[in-house]
């Protein structure tokens, strides 16, 4: 029996030795440098930023310098989103150019029960500033958390009035394991650092020998004379 188990643990070897060696060897190649680095931002040459003008339109105001416009509709009107120069968000009526309030608790439920599946079971609605955003949101911005039954967090932004981010319980235990997958418990965003090129490349070298040694044939010991 165990003679059988080691040719099947041989054979199972040779079928996943390969794609073993294969995950390494492109898992040391990703981390080998930073992700700004491969998607080029290093070449880009930094600009001063300059505030949107648009000439004729009563959208931007001299309280606000506007960095960003987004058009989208909600409730059924035109509705700019503008990002300031300072990163504040504001929400104007397009048809009238008038500022639109920031959402309320009751706003951020009545939103989550009408666009996210079971939105209506609520367990709590929290509000976070910018710099006060729980971990598994991580984006500067005041939010709304609606929290559901089923341990879903929706984020609604309160500036924004649009649902900024959707955080199942999976997501969550998948945040956790991507985490430790890079070997980045604190931002998990780092995916190019010491510690994750050296065991990348340690498991490489370990899955370069196993599958080495699958070519050696082992001789049979001699059984023991009875």
């Amino acid at each position: 029996m165990m003679r059988k188990l080691a040719k099947w643990h041989i054979w199972l070897g040779w079928l996943v030795g390969v794609p073993i060696v294969m995950w390494t060897a492109t898992g040391l190649f990703m981390v080998a440098k930073p992700i700004d680095e491969v998607r080029g931002n290093h070449l880009r040459v930094e600009q001063e930023p300059d505030p949107l003008v648009i000439e004729g339109s009563n959208l931007a105001t001299e309280e606000m310098q506007i960095a960003e416009m987004r058009a989208v509709m909600q409730d059924g009107r035109a509705v700019a989103i503008l990002t300031g120069m300072d990163g504040s968000t504001n929400r104007v009526d397009i048809a009238t150019g008038g500022r639109i309030d920031p959402l309320t608790a009751e706003d951020a439920r009545e939103l989550a029960a009408a666009r996210i599946v079971g939105g209506q079971d609520v367990r709590s609605v929290t509000f976070f500033e910018a710099d006060d955003v729980p971990f598994d949101f991580r984006r500067p911005m005041p939010v709304w958390q609606v929290a559901l039954e089923d341990g879903a967090h929706i984020y609604v932004g309160r500036d924004t009035g649009e649902i900024e981010a959707v955080r199942t319980s999976w997501w969550r235990w998948f945040d956790l394991m991507w985490g430790l997958h890079i070997m980045d418990l604190s931002d998990r965003e780092d995916t190019s650092h010491p510690i994750l090129i050296l065991f990348a490349a340690l498991a490489l070298i370990g899955s370069l020998f196993g599958s080495i040694l699958m070519f050696r044939r082992r001789r049979a010991r001699p059984r023991a004379a009875s």
